[in-house]
């Protein structure tokens, strides 16, 4: 065996893929219903790396190949996620506040929980960042302590439980998902029959209902033709109108213009037709709904965004991305026009756009390499962390000019878990490769203890705050857990638990910046202290 070890350790392309294949399968096991996931790249890599340092092997990926996985997953995530991001940064900056308040209360107790086991600044800071899981800190903390040995003995011996204890504090939160208020309502569609005399327009009723329905046909009077509901209809007795919508508000809009009707506008194509369209065209793609003017330009309406698993009512402010699909209600005879305008075309789904993964991945290194000033030192947020920024600037953006900034839902997905696999085995092999060093050192009892404690702390903090004082549902929690955490091995295990809800997505974004920001400027503290 260790003549195969050895060979591995001259081919670190060959043992990215077979670390990435095997861990892989090793995710796949489940126990009751549980299984690692993604984070079994992590665990694997870790064994195999202890494993042949006994033998005096050195089998580690490069860590050239590591950043290019974590940036490759973090630029993705923000651009699936910016959009949605920027939309509720505003209503989420107290957890984004309490979240910071909990790291620090985490760094508060390492200080005070090493100082009671006699353990010096170096390892401490170390054995935070390791708690913590966050490389950076940890290369903060060896700058401030001028010391690259103690901090990353500290780093070692905690990080695995800084995973582990996450993980199944992501399994916590997830026991409750049923209960989430947050969870989006599925679309339900009803024709209904128009019986107030206050003659109310499209656009009132759907501005009233805050965009989250939407009308889609009208026919007024019994012997009229159906057409496409447009802002400007007025509705008046004994019209029809398809409305689509989550089922509380479809039963609220019922009430308020009349009652559910035996018709069923859907269903009659005798003047209009109906049809999923993708989104391949780069003229519709970083445009509204709105923008595009369907209405004036085909007689046409929107009526449902399906974008990776889930629908979303089709209001004039959503945004469009390449790979969507848009659910159109046209004149029959226009529907060949609409579908070209769309573009239609299943290599919407799957084209990564260079463009924008080259110049995005490229400014969002070089953010993360810029020195900010802050008293007495200089620190940069890293790469991981300016791709992230990127990502999300970009996918709120959308485009500028003629060029697309987004990325369709389908491709980042897969670049995004591509990415994750390369980083979480380059990490596992590192660690591997420093246990052996860390079990050395006869304090590594007591630095465990230390690190138990700071991830413990902090888990139960986040999971308290975000429950308790912001009543956050535990799917976007469990997302939240992965970016305070700055782990994406448990934002795989979460999106493999959940089938990559969109809101664990969220949840990472939303926090992951502020969390490595926090995290590199308290490593510096704490190795300088």
């Amino acid at each position: 065996m260790p003549q195969v070890l050895s060979f591995l350790a001259g081919q670190p392309v060959l043992l990215l893929f077979v670390v990435v294949g095997l861990g892989s399968a090793v995710g796949r096991l489940t126990v009751k219903g549980v299984g690692l996931g993604a984070a079994g790249v992590l665990f694997l890599a870790i064994a195999l790396s202890a494993w042949a340092a006994r033998y005096g092997i050195n089998l580690q990926i490069t860590e050239a190949l590591g950043t290019l996985g974590l940036t490759l997953f973090t630029f993705t995530v923000g651009i699936v996620s910016g959009a949605t991001f920027f939309a509720s940064l505003r209503r989420s900056l107290g957890p984004i506040l309490a979240m910071v308040g909990v790291v620090v209360v985490g760094a508060l107790v390492a200080v005070g929980l090493g100082h009671v086991l006699r353990l010096d600044a170096p390892t401490v800071a170390g054995a935070f960042a390791g708690a913590l899981t966050n490389t950076p800190a940890l290369a903060a903390a060896q700058q401030a302590a001028g010391d690259p040995t103690t901090p990353t003995v500290g780093y070692a011996v905690t990080y695995l439980f800084g995973v582990v204890g996450m993980l199944a504090t992501v399994q916590l939160a997830l026991r409750h998902r049923a209960q989430d208020a947050d969870t989006p309502p599925p679309l339900v569609n009803r024709t209904i029959r128009v019986e107030v005399d206050s003659a109310p327009s499209v656009r009132e009723l759907e501005e009233l209902h805050g965009q989250r329905i939407t009308f889609s046909r009208v026919r007024h009077g019994e012997t009229s033709p159906i057409l496409t509901a447009d802002d400007r209809d007025t509705l008046l007795p004994d019209d029809l109108v398809l409305v689509i919508g989550p089922a509380n508000e479809v039963e609220e809009v019922t009430r308020e213009l009349g009652h559910a009707s035996s018709h069923h506008l859907d269903l009659d194509r005798a003047y209009l037709d109906m049809r999923r369209v993708t989104v391949s065209s780069p003229r519709v793609a970083g445009k509204t709904i709105g923008e595009l003017g369907l209405a004036q330009r085909f007689g046409a309406t929107a009526s449902r965004v399906r974008r990776g698993d889930v629908d979303v009512v089709a209001s004039d402010d959503v945004m469009l991305q390449l790979g969507d699909r848009v659910r159109v209600i046209a004149p029959r005879g226009r529907m060949t026009e609409v579908s070209g305008f769309f573009g239609d075309s299943a290599r919407g789904m799957s084209d990564i756009t260079p463009i924008v993964l080259g110049v995005g991945m490229t400014l969002g290194i070089l953010l993360g390499v810029v020195a900010f000033p802050v008293p007495g030192r200089v620190f940069s947020i890293g790469s991981a962390a300016g791709t992230l920024v990127l990502g999300l600037v970009l996918g709120r953006i959308g485009r500028v000019g003629s060029v697309v900034t987004a990325m369709p839902f389908t491709a980042a997905q897969a670049i995004s878990e591509l990415g994750l696999l390369i980083f979480l085995a380059q990490a596992g092999s590192r660690a591997g490769s420093q246990i052996g060093v860390a079990f050395a050192s006869g304090e590594w009892l007591r630095i465990l203890v230390l690190g138990v404690v700071v991830t413990t702390v902090v888990a139960i903090g986040l999971y308290q705050v975000m429950r308790r004082v912001f009543g956050m549902g535990g799917t976007q929690l469990s997302g939240v857990i992965g970016g305070t955490q700055t782990q994406p091995a448990v934002l795989a295990f979460a999106n493999g638990r959940t089938g990559h809800d969109s809101r664990v997505a969220l949840g990472y974004a939303l926090v992951y910046p502020a969390a490595m920001i926090v995290k590199i400027l308290l490593g510096q503290v704490l190795g300088g202290l």
